[in-house]
């Protein structure tokens, strides 16, 4: 008995049978053999309870039944090619589309520069975008709504349901207003700011990205909440307070506020990961732009160890 390949249906056969109007010239196009042909004719007949072909002396001929079928066969051949295309374009990354989400600083630099590194290798890849805090993004590939995603450190996030790809461990700077007395400095300790009016995203420094030295005793005189990254700098650059800024936010900074690094010590470096659905198979798209934020993550590392 020989096995039919699995790239024809049945309604396909059933098409190339009718179209030749013989089971032997239909065999022959199909690179099958007659009687494969023909056991596959008879399956259908059997699945839809009716005799599709009459055998003459010389080939065959659609019944009542065939003829009814034809268009309906066609349609399902339309849409199998349609979906043989769209399948062959997911697997070549002709096609396809790629969830992806990332939180403020990451879509400052990273992202955007894994995204066109990405796009320009494979245009035909469609790409939806969603922004906001870690902790969304996390419950969304959890619930298998994203693709991959940028995530900071995960302290105190549910993991459940996802995987995490170590991508850098990203330095901090201050924020100071020009003129501060610590400007140009390379690198200074939060004790040189105790005195400081500060701004950041939450009235509790366990909650921002001081977490690990208020841990360690560090209180910060909080003047202003300010959750916008953007906006933080203006406040910096009126000489409302300091702030503290990821590296990754440290090319979008203005051109009024001086950066200077801050002690690993004080501040230890925070975690960046790609985070993607645990257990569930990458799609050729996904692992394609996974290399990639690799790629451009150790790209921007190398950028703010030369500034």
């Amino acid at each position: 008995m020989t096995p039919m390949p699995v790239t024809h249906s049945l309604y396909e056969v059933f098409l190339r049978v009718a179209a030749d109007r013989s089971f032997t010239s239909a065999a022959a196009s199909l690179g099958y053999t007659q009687s494969a042909v023909s056991r596959q004719v008879q399956s259908l007949e059997t699945e839809l309870g009716a005799r599709l072909f009459d055998r003459l002396p010389r080939g065959v001929r659609l019944t009542e039944a065939g003829r009814v079928l034809l268009p309906h066969a066609e349609a399902v051949r339309d849409r199998l090619t349609a979906a043989r295309a769209e399948l062959d374009a997911l697997r070549t990354l002709d096609g396809g589309l790629l969830r992806i989400g990332a939180f403020a600083t990451a879509d400052a630099a990273l992202l955007p520069r894994a995204l066109a590194a990405f796009r320009a290798l494979r245009p035909g890849v469609s790409v939806a975008r969603t922004e906001g805090p870690s902790a969304k993004h996390l419950r969304l590939l959890a619930a298998g709504d994203l693709d991959v995603a940028v995530v900071s450190d995960t302290a105190g996030q549910s993991l459940d349901g996802c995987t995490l790809h170590h991508l850098l461990d990203e330095p901090m700077y201050v924020a100071l207003p020009q003129g501060h007395r610590l400007a140009g400095r390379g690198e200074v300790r939060l004790s040189e700011l105790a005195d400081e009016e500060w701004v950041a995203g939450s009235a509790r420094p366990e909650d921002t990205l001081l977490r690990s030295a208020a841990e360690a005793g560090f209180r910060p005189r909080t003047a202003y909440v300010v959750q916008d990254w953007i906006a933080k700098q203006g406040f910096v650059a009126a000489g409302l307070g300091v702030t503290l800024l990821p590296a990754l936010a440290a090319d979008s900074v203005r051109a009024d506020i001086t950066l200077a690094g801050v002690h690993p010590e004080d501040v230890p470096r925070r975690a960046v990961y790609a985070a993607t659905p645990r257990g569930l198979t990458h799609s050729p798209a996904t692992s394609a732009f996974l290399a990639q934020l690799r790629r451009s993550a150790r790209e921007l590392m190398d950028d703010v160890a030369a500034r």
